[in-house]
């Protein structure tokens, strides 16, 4: 009797704990399917924890987040973009359904195994899925900078003065660089403040019009001459030639009033002309080696503006010709009021006139403005392009020279000329409105119409390299009764200076 009792209690026993088991594990399963109805602890979507949250909680979360603003500072300003407007759209039905793979996707019953011994799995993160639409990003990044930009200001020319006062270069939105750190703010849940750059904007420079009006007050208020005012009042040429553009100013005033330059004014070429001897004996030799007494002549000729020894060279070219070698050269090359009709000699021994030219300079109703010497003539502008001339065949090897003379002409004989013409160095004129050491290929030109005569042509041409860009000047006057030299030296170098000062503005 006690045995079939134990056993009815043993038998009630394990019924007992079986139903407890069963109910358990129809609890666990309840449980467990609840949780597969969320996503995992530890997962996350786009880098935003969704751990515990079914898909319609996560996908209101990644829009909640994705769909802050990203603010965006530049220039002092602080803007609150909203991320549709910069092209952002969010892919939740793709990441949602990645994710699923991780809630839903592994065996249930292997799941729930390790459900029952509390092994959490270790979800896979979800990587963000969007996309940017960088056209609509640029666009709205334009519209900062139209807002927000800093324009540079201009420098703007002192009147009367060969200075400019000092611009400002601005800034302006670096867009390229914008574009991937705004990109990389939209795309993080936590990151979405954006300072952008901007990049240094260049000094505007003014325009060649308002560099020619500058130059021309700079005449206007020059002082120390013989007249009512103390400003020049004869007659002044000037052609100036952008060598990285080739733009160019070209002018002429008598006495502050401006003179019709086209066809050009005929001036007394003076030492100037010894550029155009200089060239015409390379455009007769060439490469050929420059022998020890020619190379003594040319330097006596540029240095030291020796006529004997420019006479010298005219002979090589021809023993009785050679002044029209020259001037044909130079018609050769375009530069119809260019010549030399005889040889320098001096004024107390004069050789004789070769040929008169005529020339379009010459022969304007007003020719005789100038009182141009029959033996030598040029223009302002002729001198200024035969400059440029040299200029390109030493910097390219082409031109003009080239085109004209091409068997005799190339880059190097260019430059032999260059540093020829950089040996006159006599530190007025040009030379006196650049800085020290600044590079210049010239030539000066003044000589007295007679022995005891006072001076009434002053002139100088060069090629002047700078660091802000290279140019041509060519400045000639005449004064029928003194051209004095103090005053024009000044005069000169204050033109010099205000052409240098634009092409090298200054900065704040």
């Amino acid at each position: 009797m006690r045995n079939r009792n134990a056993n009815i209690f043993l038998r009630g026993t394990a019924i007992f704990l079986l139903i407890i088991a069963i109910v358990l594990v129809i609890f666990s399963l309840v449980a467990y399917s609840r949780q597969r109805d969320s996503y995992p602890a530890g997962m996350t979507i786009g880098g935003v924890p969704v751990g515990g949250l079914n898909p319609q909680a996560a996908s209101e979360r990644l829009l909640q987040v994705y769909s802050l603003p990203v603010e965006i500072q530049y220039n002092g300003g602080i803007i609150q973009a909203d991320p549709t407007l910069l092209g952002f759209q969010i892919d939740v039905e793709s990441m949602l359904a990645a994710a699923d793979l991780t809630r839903t996707g592994g065996a249930f019953w292997g799941g729930f195994w390790d459900y029952l011994w509390n092994r959490d799995p270790t979800p896979a993160p979800v990587p963000l899925r969007a996309t940017i639409a960088e056209d609509r990003l640029r666009v709205y990044l334009a519209q900062i900078a139209e807002r927000y930009d800093q324009p540079s200001v201009p420098a703007q020319p002192v009147p009367g003065t060969p200075n400019f006062t000092p611009g400002q270069p601005g800034q302006t939105l670096d867009v390229d660089r914008a574009v991937p750190l705004i990109e990389a703010a939209l795309q993080s849940p936590t990151s979405r403040i954006v300072t952008l750059t901007a990049k240094q904007g260049t000094i505007a420079r003014p325009s060649l019009n308002d560099l020619e009006i500058l130059l021309k007050q700079v005449i206007s208020t020059s002082s120390g001459f013989n007249s009512a005012t103390g400003s020049f009042d004869g007659v002044i040429g000037l052609s100036m030639i952008d060598l990285q553009n080739g733009q160019e100013i070209h002018f002429a005033l008598n006495n502050q009033q401006p003179l019709d330059a086209n066809p050009d004014i005929a001036f007394t070429a003076s030492s100037t002309m010894k550029i155009p001897i200089l060239v015409a004996y390379f455009i007769q030799h060439g490469s050929a080696p420059v022998d020890s007494e020619t190379n003594a002549r040319i330097l006596a000729m540029i240095h030291a503006s020796d006529n004997p020894s420019t006479d010298d060279m005219m002979r090589v070219l021809d023993p009785n010709m050679g002044p029209l070698i020259v001037s044909q050269y130079m018609q050769k090359l375009g530069l119809a009021n260019t010549f030399i009709g005889g040889f320098f000699c001096s004024p107390q021994n004069p050789c004789p006139l070769l040929q008169r030219f005529s020339t379009p300079a010459n022969q304007r109703p007003d020719g005789s403005i100038t009182s141009p010497d029959v033996y030598n003539q040029t223009t302002t502008s002729d001198m200024a392009m035969l400059l440029e001339d040299i200029y390109q065949c030493s910097q390219t090897g082409g031109g003009a020279l080239v085109a004209a003379f091409p068997d005799k002409m190339t880059k190097d004989v260019c430059n032999k000329i260059v540093n020829y013409l950089e040996q006159d160095k006599i530190g007025v004129l040009l030379e006196a409105g650049i800085p020290d050491g600044t590079p210049v290929a010239m030539k000066h030109g003044w000589i007295p119409r007679c022995t005891g005569c006072p001076l009434q042509d002053i002139s100088a041409a060069g090629i002047i390299y700078t660091p802000g860009g290279n140019f041509v000047l060519s400045i000639y006057t005449y004064h029928p009764v003194q051209d004095l030299f103090d005053p024009m030296n000044k005069l000169i170098a204050n033109l010099t200076r205000a052409v240098y000062n634009y092409y090298n503005l200054p900065t704040q």
